[in-house]
């Protein structure tokens, strides 16, 4: 196997766990919102209507909590009709899993939300790429990194980077001979 796809494919497989973790950002804080909480009153009747099940409870919810809903019935009201299907399907398979699968990959998304912007946008890309390839091909770098030990795991992450190093080098150019 190509070592390059498969360094690419294992670094896609972790950042797929990512995609799991979007339904947990309703329950986190969102960047830059206030501290104090947001009075119901704020809220548009549009927001009220898709938050109503916390309407009643809404003055004892935590401030922070209260903010992440509140964002949330914000980024709700403004996807399209198949943004929200994709949404709600991925909620639904949110709450099938075990708490433990939940924790770690809440742990998985504060991880990347700690990378820097440009380390951010390679996750993404590499997700992108990974994406790309067939299911067939996806389904065999999963099985492989699952029945990878530890330590496999840790050196299929450094080739993965070795390999992105390398690929972001110059090249120096080719030169000619000279007759």
């Amino acid at each position: 196997m190509n070592n390059r796809w498969r360094s690419l494919g294992l670094a896609l497989l972790i950042a797929c766990g990512l995609c799991l973790a979007v339904p947990s950002l309703a329950q986190e804080e969102p960047a830059g919102a206030p501290a104090g909480p947001v009075p119901w009153a704020s809220l548009s009747p549009e927001q009220q209507r898709l938050l109503s099940s916390f309407g009643s409870q809404w003055n004892n919810l935590p401030p922070a909590r209260q903010q992440a809903l509140a964002h949330g019935s914000e980024r709700w009201m403004s996807m399209s009709a198949g943004e929200r299907d994709q949404a709600h399907e991925r909620f639904q398979r949110w709450q099938t899993l075990p708490p433990s699968q939940r924790q770690a990959l809440r742990s998985r998304w504060q991880h990347f939300q700690s990378l820097t912007p440009s380390q951010q946008q390679a996750v993404r890309e590499n997700f992108h790429r990974f994406q790309q390839l067939s299911p067939q091909r996806r389904q065999m770098l999963q099985q492989q990194w699952r029945n990878a030990t530890p330590a496999q795991r840790n050196q299929m992450v450094e080739r993965a980077r070795e390999s992105r190093q390398h690929s972001m080098q110059p090249h120096a150019p080719m030169r000619m001979p000279h007759h």
